[in-house]
């Protein structure tokens, strides 16, 4: 949202592209809040989102020893290129998240090192609990 906000003064710009799952590319585009395109988007976001955090912990999370922290950093950062190598190289335009659309480059690069940082912060606060 902050990207989005940034790049064209629409923080719910972001969250809609994602909507183009469900009323097509030319929809995503809408910069406007609305149930229809944001909760829309933010439902299938938060979805997929879900989707490659479970992928990331089943490939990376199994182990029962504690990681360096630099470690972790490491398996997010792969985590969060796979999952951008999928979403824009590999997956079908309308099925796309859709960010592009709204966010410039240097943005898209914002949004999936978040992910990553996301992934990452998570996985150092489980072993320091450990």
């Amino acid at each position: 949202m902050a990207c989005s906000k940034l790049h064209e003064g629409s923080a719910a710009g972001g969250l809609n592209g994602p909507s183009q799952w469900l009323w097509g590319e030319s929809e995503a585009y809408t910069r406007e809040t609305s149930l229809r395109h944001t909760a829309a988007g933010y439902a299938i976001h938060h979805a997929t989102s879900i989707f490659w955090g479970v992928l990331h912990e089943v490939v990376f999370g199994g182990s029962r020893r504690r990681k360096p922290a630099l470690q972790h950093c490491a398996e997010a950062a792969a985590s969060a290129a796979t999952a951008y190598f999928v979403d824009y190289h590999l997956t079908p335009r309308r099925l796309r998240p859709g960010f592009e659309k709204h966010v410039s480059s240097k943005g898209m690069v914002a949004v999936y090192a978040a992910f990553a940082a996301g992934l990452a912060l998570t996985a150092i606060a489980r072993d320091r609990r450990r």
